[in-house]
């Protein structure tokens, strides 16, 4: 499990997945949060076609007894436009059943050609212009652009989404093992020391912990408790210096330490790296930090306090190679600690 979300950290610290995750995110909260929820969209100025069927009905009405009143038949082609392409349908709904109205509904058909959007000729009579869906909203765009630019997006998101399962999935899950998932599959296939076999008692507590390359925030701590569960210390190692420039770091020399709760300080020693261990500059400038180490596999090194004792070994290594001094940085360090408590 815990490689899984090693390997799925790794794979979300791409580029191309934080890019792909942030359009999709971005969209939705552009989309969802503030265009419907902070800041919705508010219609002005919206012609008699978009409102709904009943007021639609009424409008035209309207119409009908204004032109009764004051026939206009500029102002009933207008009001009749105005209706958009709903507007014979209900003119045909409405002379199907007059009622009182029948002599105006009559006229006000006259005036406007009873079919469609038209002005007057010449002669009186009626000549036919159609209109555009924009021009029948009022200038705004219609439903099919509306609804096309919505089939747009949901392709876009449709098309983001299915780019980051497929690249999420399209190799085996062992090529995207990042370095932290690997330097725990070592650190799971090390064989701890057994100390028994070597004569000596078994340690209160005995961890194994691995570096490896590109893992630059490398700093690994355990506690340290009694078989009774006190809480005796802790101890630990975490990177202390790199070398060369660029990424990852090149790691040349890690910090081991040991802290005892019934001591005043905490012991460190430094585990170097041959080239940096033979750098007489180098080694000084660490010095300051702990007694200098060279790590070679086997290697131990004992760390001891007023009533802890630590033996770190080095299990496995290897150094890295390229424009540096040969043996200059690790790949890979596998280190265990073992802790006993002293008499």
């Amino acid at each position: 499990m815990d490689i899984i979300r090693e390997t799925t950290r790794a794979r979300l610290r791409s580029p191309l997945i934080v890019g792909i995750v942030g359009f999709i995110v971005g969209l939705l909260i552009g989309w969802i949060a503030i265009g419907w929820g902070i800041w919705p969209v508010k219609w002005t100025d919206a012609s008699p076609a978009d409102l709904e069927d009943s007021w639609r009905e009424d409008y035209l009405l309207m119409a009908v007894d204004s032109y009764a009143s004051l026939p206009d038949t500029e102002k009933a082609i207008a009001r009749w436009n105005g209706l958009g392409t709903e507007a014979a349908a209900l003119l045909a709904q409405l002379a199907a059943n007059p009622g009182p109205r029948s002599e105006s509904v009559r006229a006000f058909q006259q005036a406007v050609g009873q079919t469609s959007v038209g002005t007057p000729s010449a002669g009186g009579e009626i000549m036919t212009t159609p209109i555009t869906e924009e021009e029948e909203a009022g200038g705004k765009p219609s439903r099919t652009t509306l609804i096309l630019i919505m089939c747009g997006v949901v392709a876009i998101l449709a098309v983001a989404v299915a780019a980051f399962f497929f690249l999420f999935r399209r190799q085996p899950q062992s090529d995207f093992m990042s370095p932290m998932a690997q330097a725990q599959e070592y650190t799971r296939q090390a064989e701890p020391t057994d100390f028994t076999a070597r004569g000596e008692m078994p340690p209160m507590s005995q961890f194994m912990t691995t570096y490896m390359l590109g893992d630059d925030l490398f700093d690994d701590s355990f506690s340290i408790d009694s078989p009774t569960g006190e809480f005796l210390g802790e101890c630990g190692v975490g990177i202390s210096e790199s070398i060369g420039v660029g990424e990852p770091k090149k790691v040349a020399a890690y910090e081991v330490w040991l802290f005892d709760k019934n001591d005043i300080q905490t012991v460190t020693k430094v585990l170097m790296s041959k080239h940096a261990y033979d750098d007489s500059t180098l080694r000084d400038r660490l010095q300051t930090k702990g007694e200098p180490f060279q790590a070679e596999p086997g290697a131990e090194m004992i760390l001891e306090t007023a009533t802890l004792r630590l033996v770190a070994r080095v299990v496995d290594m290897a150094y890295g190679s390229g424009p540096t001094p040969p043996q200059s940085y690790f790949e890979r360090l596998t280190l265990e600690l073992a802790i006993w408590q002293r008499a």
